[in-house]
């Protein structure tokens, strides 16, 4: 078994995810989770891999919310993972683990790879379709609106304060966490 590092993790990614959007959302999802370890003290490399990979058997599942979550470690099975890594991403998606989230790794996931979908909805209603001109408190007004985005759980981004962050500041640093990838994820 082997340890993966990111460029591992990333050709997994590419081989089973095959969707560009689905893509985009995991590099963002991996970038929030960084952002989210560096201001934790956390480790960037765990909780990158969580963002990165939470979502790679959602074309095996067909993103079927019974089972989405279950498959990935069918699907890691190779790595010798950490396993909290695989506990956070199996978490994702409480639905089909029977089970509710109850670490900071599994509450910080599912708040950041969620808010990362809002962040995609805010900037594609900006003229310029560009994550650089949306402010925090535009995905903060956003969350408010329950027919913006409608499929996104703003339960989910709000387990940003069970680990001790507002969602003001939770969509500032999603955000900031972004940004350097923008051109990356098509914003």
């Amino acid at each position: 078994m082997m340890k993966p590092d990111r460029s591992d993790a990333l050709k997994l990614l590419l081989e089973y995810v095959k969707n560009e959007k689905m893509i985009f959302h995991s590099l963002a999802s991996e970038a929030v989770m960084r952002g989210l370890a560096r201001k934790l003290g956390r480790s960037e490399e765990a909780w990158g891999l969580a963002g990165l990979l939470h979502d790679l058997d959602v074309e095996v599942t067909n993103a079927e919310p019974s089972v989405h979550g279950t498959q990935t470690e069918t699907l890691l099975k190779e790595f010798d993972l950490d396993p909290e890594i695989l506990d956070a991403i199996r978490m994702h998606n409480e639905f089909s683990s029977g089970k509710e989230r109850s670490t900071e790794f599994e509450h910080a996931l599912a708040a950041g790879e969620t808010i990362t979908g809002l962040i995609f909805a805010t900037t594609y209603v900006y003229p310029e379709k560009k994550l650089a001109v949306v402010k925090p408190k535009s995905v903060v007004k956003r969350m408010k609106e329950k027919m913006f985005a409608a499929s996104v759980k703003r339960e989910n981004i709000l387990e940003c304060e069970k680990i001790g962050i507002p969602i003001e500041e939770f969509a500032s640093l999603a955000i900031e966490a972004m940004l350097p990838i923008a051109s990356e994820i098509g914003l």
